[in-house]
């Protein structure tokens, strides 16, 4: 169940409050992207069929907000989930209650690793890619693109102006070359923090 915050202290034009259309916008954006994805599947969270399950909550708080917050998030839920352990739980037969081995953890399953690329586009002539606060406001439309590490577009985000068919499947080729470096830098830096 994702959730994204945009406080008052990431940026100015954000209020107190309840969510914002553009925080209810990233969270349904990232829910769509996990489904679409189907980076954990939801038999790896059963405990025990038709009785219990993990219910994973990931609070995404943007704390600086410089534009491109579809891209933040979704490496903040893949980062975060890449790094999950669950502790072991068992049903006890006589009881019939779950029993928690908080010394067994076991890392999620995870299927796939979108990566999502966005970009600023420009009267349909420029586009750029990782656009920051001031370029998205600019533009006459932004695009992200998340993919996985197939190839297979995963998610689309397209609001404002439309975008021809051969600047989409440009956008399409360059997230994909992106998600090579992003996926080997993630890859790097979560194997980094994990214990040896």
């Amino acid at each position: 169940v994702p959730n994204v915050d945009l406080p008052p202290l990431c940026s100015s034009r954000f209020r107190s409050g309840p969510p914002g259309e553009e925080a209810q916008v990233a969270s349904q954006f990232i829910a769509d992207v996990i489904e679409n994805s189907q980076i954990i599947q939801k038999e790896d969270l059963c405990i025990s069929p038709g009785k219990l399950s993990w219910v994973l909550y990931c609070d995404i708080i943007c704390l600086d907000y410089d534009g491109n917050i579809l891209d933040a998030c979704t490496f903040a839920l893949l980062a975060a989930l890449k790094n999950v352990q669950l502790p072991e739980v068992t049903i006890n037969e006589e009881t019939a209650l779950a029993e928690v081995n908080l010394k067994k953890k076991s890392y999620l399953n995870i299927r796939t690793h979108p990566v999502a690329t966005s970009f600023a586009v420009f009267d349909d002539t420029l586009l750029i890619v990782d656009p920051t606060g001031e370029e998205e406001h600019l533009a006459t439309g932004t695009l992200t693109v998340v993919m996985d590490e197939e190839g297979k577009l995963c998610c689309l985000h397209k609001p404002g102006t439309g975008l021809t068919g051969a600047k989409l499947q440009d956008c399409m080729s360059r997230a994909v070359t992106r998600h090579k470096e992003v996926k080997t830098l993630m890859d790097e830096v979560i194997k980094s923090m994990k214990p040896k």
